[in-house]
């Protein structure tokens, strides 16, 4: 018995994010369209145009057949008792008297018991860090003094006998910086250019054992070495075990910092040491980021976590870096801000100058250093812009030249507190001809021996790699690997934002590109929900003896997706910043694996709903790749359902699934042919539902069904849904469209009635039992807020648009260069208003030329009725050189202070500054900002990363997209042209401080509250609904999976349970890992009802009582990579977390 099922990603909390099949014409309609393209040359190939479209129309035709998604979770179902149109709890929903509904519910009391011991004392014993980051900001002038040879510097000198007693000590250590993905596809450049450079290396490293080289990527490295030989292979392996190659920090990529979520950040680390252990056999040390636009905390965190005791930074803006130059603390034990002792400290060295190439490498003056780039002798293909070209080194020029190059090295030193010195050498994919690693090895060691052999110049110079650096800087202070030298300072905060030179703030890439900002993180959530999924499976299968049936075959559709994101999160990937082609690359890639993950998810609850398993069949041959599960309209209401109708000719079965970690209390909407709908439980109870319409053109009407579901953490609820006369348990929305004076029509008459009335000034309301809204009457955008309580909060919404300038430096995919203040957005006519009201949810949806505002308020009890939902869909694709943002005005009395989150995983206090020009104020908002008084905090949740400020007291500020022609001179080459039709969603919540308490928090440190933290799950991680298409032979039964004996302490979050690889890489291991996030909380503000039961443990926790039906047969504690094992714990064991720790272990589970 097969069967098909239709797949379709519905909301938990009603907000569909329309990733619109890539919007179907992701990947042509730039190119097909844009003339300027073709004058461009349009460096896109044919025959890949032609592959693109013949795949969009494969995936048209697909959607065309009424988006008949093929699949398997076969022969389901429940075996139903119909106890007729009876509510939970016996009562049919009514109106109260001030117009709020008022909804039957299964009456189940829950509480919130947080221990005082669980909150984070708003002033906590922080301060501990020598320097904070913000205290730096404060005190900088942020001048722009000429700085003689060093620009943004100063003029450094030394004493001739300074290294008499202990000499300079140089580590020159070779690189290359490969991206994968920024002019090149991946593909492209690992076959033009990374190839090479791997081939010639095994080669040139080994002709000499004093040549050193590190290398970064292992996206890159896994796909050379597949493609390598055995010899070749076994060379590699030589070099690295021999010391001369050492592979750095080991992630799949060198990840962005800034717009990436903490989940991807850990998974593509994860993903590149488990590569390194599995075929090489060996353990990163050292960290190295030499490109990302700017450094988080949070990465230094996760190195430290995964065991790596040093790492390197680069790209600060540049009045820190000549700041921290002139204080020599550009090493230093970086802290985390809420790190009460030193736990979290990493050793971490700040290179000094402008760039990571060679000119800006082995001292201050790049005139001198670009003579020591031996690839731009005379004859090459690049030269020296500073018109002195480099020299090879013989016997009569070879003093001269030491003497030259060691004056840089020591002028170099003067800025570090050890005698030892770093000299990077090398810059983007170099080193990919054996001619260049002659000219660079063979000169610099006839430099090295002439300086070694020569005891007057006090210097030991060598090629090295990271790590032995870093080594000889212990050595020389006298400290154990990644201690802290003595006088060395602490340092907490982060580097963000980045300026390179002048007032060229890179805070234009916080959000460009946000249509593929928002698909990364749908697919993040699709990843760590199959992840999941697939292990239960895996484990329950085993559990019953049923090892050898379950499919492990989709382990390989996990690998691919887990290599397709942690791609993305490359530092010109999800930044937005490279060329049009590559980044239609990346989105076939996540759209490729997006399609896996269905997959896995459907095949794994297919088999966890079975009541008998016995009736379990797979079959691989049933699935068909080509088919999307994602909506191909784009001009549909983005708060609305997925376009895969439910077609109730029979009784359908629904089987939802929570990727949350708790009880999960929401509504849920999906698309129904038929307003005659009921929707019951697995056990009969009817509930209640609301009816709107969902329109697909002026004529064409299917009906959305919402209801409201309890889902049990981490598990799988199976609902039956009929077509069945009016239940008084389903009730219609009442929707009202509100239209300038003329020709004010109404669209559709029965059986889903829309009334018009012309629109007026007044402000007009929707409110549930917990938020009243007010709108403007003109604008049909929110204006008050009110909570509970009579007092309303002023929260304004109002849309502005940035130009850029006149001048000669435009804002491009990098940098954000406006034109002066925002403008408010204005168009000719008044905006169409529909507003939407019924029992379940209430919606005003406004209609403006270049974006769409839909904002609903669920009326529903707990953590889903408390906040509000909204969804802006942009499409600003006929603008030249503007940038659409959306402001929130309030009363809020939050002064210059505002915080924003760092990679989703802490939050960190920001200062408006009048000093800095306005783009300066920016910074990156990858899950949240909020401001606060003593009164309220106004945190605006997002489940895409974009860029957000705070200009004045009050305010909230976030950039929605930005289309700009032109390039702004970093090296891509091209503006940003290929904006799509973006839906940005978002949660916003007001929240109350306690009276009792009028603290404010610390300078240093802030935490979201427990509402907060649960509001952002419920809209990172939606809830995901399978339909079960019926057979004519009937359906075996189905039952509601729920995994979890015991409830997770409501401050822990499940970060993953990840299947370990085994020696085979496309199949897993019996082992799993937990990684497990332990929430810092905020309890000064109001703690309402969150609709589950919410318990605090002091970080405790039992992994044996947590499964249910699976016996653990192994808990040990792991880095967080998994490199590195601690013994195991015995299975009883109760482990135990600190706030903010984030900590994996491996288990067996059977």
């Amino acid at each position: 018995m097969r069967m098909k099922l239709r797949k379709q990603v519905t909301v938990c909390g009603g907000a569909i994010f329309c990733v619109a099949v890539f919007s179907l014409y992701l990947m042509l309609d730039r190119v097909q369209h844009d003339p300027a393209r073709r004058q461009n040359g349009g460096n896109f190939p044919r025959s890949q145009i032609s592959v693109l479209q013949n795949r969009i129309e494969q995936l048209e035709q697909l959607l065309e057949e009424n988006h008949q998604i093929i699949s398997h979770i076969k022969d389901s179902v429940m075996e139903l008792t119909d106890t007729g149109a009876v509510s939970p709890s016996g009562h049919l929903p009514f109106r109260s008297a001030n117009g709020s509904w008022v909804l039957p519910f299964d009456g189940r009391p829950t509480f919130l018991a947080v221990k005082p011991q669980d909150c984070q004392p708003a002033l906590g014993s922080h301060g501990q860090a020598d320097v904070q980051m913000l205290d730096v900001y404060s005190i900088l002038k942020f001048d722009n003094p000429d700085g003689g040879v060093w620009k943004q510097g100063f003029d450094i000198t030394y004493e001739p006998d300074e290294w008499d007693s202990e000499q300079l000590q140089v580590f020159v250590v070779p690189h290359s910086h490969n991206d994968p993905g920024w002019i090149k596809t991946f593909d492209k450049y690992f076959t033009d250019q990374t190839q090479h450079i791997l081939n010639n290396m095994v080669v040139k490293l080994a002709e000499d054992p004093r040549r050193k080289f590190i290398w970064s990527e292992i996206s890159f490295f896994s796909k050379w070495w597949e493609t390598a030989d055995v010899h070749k292979q076994e060379a590699m392996r030589k070099l690295i075990l021999g010391g001369q190659l050492e592979i750095v920090t080991g992630g799949w990529v060198m990840t962005d910092e800034a717009n990436v979520h903490y989940f991807a950040m850990i998974d593509q680390l994860i993903e590149g040491h488990q590569w390194m252990e599995r075929n090489l056999g060996i353990t990163p040390r050292s960290g190295w980021a030499v490109d990302p636009f700017g450094h988080s905390a949070t990465m230094s965190y996760l190195l430290k976590r995964a065991n790596l005791t040093s790492m390197l930074i680069q790209r600060v803006h540049y009045s820190i870096k000549k700041h921290f130059a002139s204080t020599r603390s550009l090493e230093f034990m970086w802290r985390q801000a809420w790190d009460t002792g030193s736990n979290t400290d990493i050793f971490c060295h700040m290179m000094p100058f402008y760039s990571y190439d060679v000119p800006h490498t082995c001292g201050p003056d790049p005139k001198v250093c670009c003579q020591f780039d031996f690839k731009r002798l005379p004859g090459g293909r690049i030269n020296c812009p500073w018109k002195v070209p480099p020299k090879t080194v013989v016997d009569a020029n070879i003093a001269e030249r030491a003497n030259l190059l060691l004056d840089q090295y020591r002028k170099k030193s003067k800025l570090y507190r050890s005698k030892v010195l770093l000299v990077p050498l090398g810059d983007d994919f170099r080193y990919d001809k054996a001619l260049e690693w002659d000219q660079q090895f063979m000169n610099y060691q006839k430099l090295f021996d002439y300086m070694n052999s020569h005891p007057e110049m006090h210097v030991q110079a060598q090629f090295g790699t990271l790590t032995e650096y870093f080594n000889a800087v212990y050595k020389a202070r006298g400290v154990a690997q990644g201690s802290r030298p003595a006088d060395y300072p602490v340092i907490s905060g982060d580097f963000f934002a980045y300026a390179d030179r002048e007032d060229h703030y890179w805070t234009g890439y916080f959000t460009s590109r946000p249509f593929y900002k928002s698909l990364d993180r749908v697919i993040e959530s699709h990843l760590r929900g199959a992840e999941i999924l697939y292990s239960l499976a895996v484990a329950n299968a085993r559990h019953v003896g049923m090892d050898g049936r379950y499919p492990v075959s989709d382990y390989a559709l996990l690998v691919d997706a887990r290599q397709s994101v942690g791609l993305f999160q490359h530092h010109d990937a999800i930044t937005g910043t490279a060329k049009e082609n590559v980044v239609t690359d990346y989105g076939t890639r996540l759209l490729r694996s997006l399609i896996g993950l269905k997959r896995v998810i459907i095949n794994a609850a297919h088999f966890l709903v079975m009541k008998n398993k016995e009736f379990y069949r797979f079959y691989q041959t049933e699935y068909c790749p080509q088919t999307s599960f994602i909506s191909s309209s784009s001009d549909l209401s983005p708060s609305s359902p997925i376009p895969l109708l439910i077609f109730l000719l029979s009784t359908r079965y629904l089987v939802l699934f929570n990727p949350i970690e708790h009880e999960r209390l929401c509504v849920v909407t999906v698309l129904v042919n038929t307003v005659r709908v009921r929707v019951l439980t697995e056990d009969g109870q009817t509930l209640p539902v609301q009816l709107s319409a969902q329109w697909s053109s002026a004529s064409q009407m299917s009906a959305e069904a919402t209801f409201m579901v309890r889902l049990p953490p981490l598990g799988l609820a199976v609902f039956h849904l009929y077509d069945s006369p009016d239940s008084p348990m389903t009730l219609r929305s009442d929707t009202l469209l509100r239209q300038s004076g003329r020709g004010v029509t109404s669209r559709a008459a029965d059986p889903l009635p829309v009334r018009s009335q012309p629109s007026d000034p007044q402000t007009f309301y929707i409110s549930s039992q917990s938020l009243t809204l007010g709108f403007s009457g003109d604008t049909g955008l929110l204006e008050v807020c009110r909570k509970d309580d009579p007092q309303e909060v002023k929260v304004q919404m109002q849309f502005i648009v940035y130009g850029t300038r006149p001048s000669k430096d435009k804002s491009g995919a990098y940098l954000f260069l406006p034109d002066g203040k925002a403008k408010p957005y204005n168009q000719k006519e008044p905006p169409v208003v529909r507003v939407v009201e019924g029992p379940l949810f209430s919606e005003v949806v406004a209609h403006y030329q270049h974006f769409q505002q839909t904002i609903r308020i669920h009326n529903v009890p707990g953590v889903d009725g408390l906040s509000i939902d909204f969804t802006t869909m942009v499409d600003i694709r006929d603008q030249t050189n503007k940038e659409l943002a959306m402001r929130l005005d309030t009363d809020i009395q939050s002064g210059d202070v505002f915080y924003t989150d760092l990679n989703g995983f802490q939050m960190q206090p920001r200062r408006h500054f009048l000093k800095l020009p306005l783009q300066a104020n920016f910074y990156p908002m990858p899950s949240q900002a909020y401001i606060q008084d003593s009164h309220h905090r106004l945190t605006l949740h997002t489940a895409q990363s974009l860029g957000v400020t705070s200009l004045e007291s009050g305010q909230l500020e976030v950039i929605m997209d930005r289309r700009l022609m032109q390039d702004d001179n970093r090296g891509l080459g091209q503006g940003l042209k290929d904006n799509k039709k973006t839906t940005n969603r978002f949660r916003l919540l007001l929240e109350r401080r306690s009276m009792g308490n009028k603290m404010m928090d610390s300078a240093t440190t802030s935490f979201p509250s427990i509402l907060s933290h649960m509001t952002n799950y419920f809209l990172n991680h939606k809830v995901l609904a399978l339909p079960v298409l019926p057979k004519r032979r009937g359906i075996p039964p189905l039952q509601t999976f729920a995994p979890l004996k015991s409830n997770l302490p409501c401050d822990f979050h499940l970060l993953n349970l990840r299947s370990i690889q085994s020696q085979d890489p496309h199949s897993p291991s019996p082992y799993t890992a937990l990684i497990l996030h332990r929430l810092a909380l905020d309890c000064d503000l109001d703690a309402p009802n969150l609709g589950f039961n919410c318990t605090t443990t002091q970080g405790q926790l039992s992994v044996s009582g947590l499964f249910k039906n699976l016996d653990l047969q192994l808990l040990q504690p792991m880095s967080l990579t998994l490199m590195h094992a601690s013994t195991p714990l015995a299975n009883e064991s109760t482990i135990s977390l600190d706030p903010m720790e984030i900590s994996a272990f491996k288990l067996k589970l059977r």
